[in-house]
């Protein structure tokens, strides 16, 4: 049936101060038409603010309870390529620095292109382990891909101020310890020595945790706890939210705030978009 995730949960409709929990999303067709699709997402309600610039969705998709196994060994291509993308991102950075800081404004060619190397990471983490939501295989495209249940937007900004980039890396160190807090290695439990080196052991961090919980549930009851899907596209959330800041894409400093859930309620508002597939 023609359809594609547009991110509008049901009760968008109503204030998000008044949205308490819905289990089903709207699908809007090329004609306006919508209809309920159930799906598993966040019921987490927020005070109305000013949108932030990034929306970062994931719509569960029902992934099968062992092909998590191999994802790892099916995501190489990706991981290869995203290997370049991401060098050639740091320097369109470093471009984008110098433009920012003489002309106030990101080029719009780089802008693009920067948002499309997250966009494309979004998928394939989405894909693998950083939430194994899917198992739709990632397209290779920077470009977005209407019907796939995981989508990354960023407003493009008109201008910036000039002088943040030279003190951003500063301003975010609180978000730094935060988050890597969320998506490090996790906290060292033990400490010994061995063949006179010091040997370190710690837990996994807590989205590495969750995860492997959500692997092992679905491998054995074919489930994925629903708070622990919210919890984890939470803490990416987040993490995409610091990435834009400190790679100079918008000037809104990240909120320190864990937004769970598929919905991006602080995301901006979303157009519609003209592209089908088929479910």
């Amino acid at each position: 049936m023609p359809a594609r995730y547009d991110g509008l949960v049901a009760g968008a409709l109503y204030p998000p101060d008044t949205l308490t929990c819905i289990g089903a999303f709207v699908i809007v067709d090329k004609r306006g038409s919508a209809r309920i699709r159930g799906g598993r997402m966040s019921c987490t309600a927020y005070p109305p603010s000013f949108a932030y610039p990034l929306s970062v969705r994931g719509f569960f998709d029902h992934p099968n309870r062992a092909l998590w196994l191999i994802k790892w060994l099916l995501l190489i291509p990706h991981y290869i390529i995203l290997a370049f993308l991401w060098l050639a991102f740091w320097i369109v950075t470093v471009i984008a620095f110098f433009a920012i800081l003489f002309t106030t404004r990101y080029p719009k060619g780089l802008f693009e292109f920067n948002v499309g190397v997250i966009r494309w990471s979004w998928r394939v983490s989405f894909y693998g382990y950083a939430a194994l939501g899917t198992d739709r295989y990632p397209p290779f495209t920077l470009t977005d891909v209407a019907d796939y249940p995981a989508r990354l937007d960023l407003a493009y900004p008109q201008q910036l101020n000039r002088w943040l980039p030279l003190v951003k890396w500063l301003l975010a160190f609180p978000q730094y310890i935060l988050v890597g807090a969320l998506v490090g290695s996790g906290y060292v439990v033990a400490t010994s020595v061995q063949d006179g080196r010091a040997v370190s052991y710690s837990t996994p961090s807590l989205i590495g945790a969750a995860v492997v919980i959500a692997a092992i549930a679905m491998l054995f009851t074919t489930r994925y706890p629903p708070g622990l899907f919210d919890l984890v596209l939470g803490i990416d959330r987040w993490g995409y939210r610091l990435l834009v800041y400190v790679a100079l894409m918008t000037d809104r400093y990240p909120p320190f705030r864990l937004d769970q859930g598929s919905i991006d309620l602080e995301g901006p508002a979303q157009s519609p978009e003209p592209s089908v597939a088929s479910q």
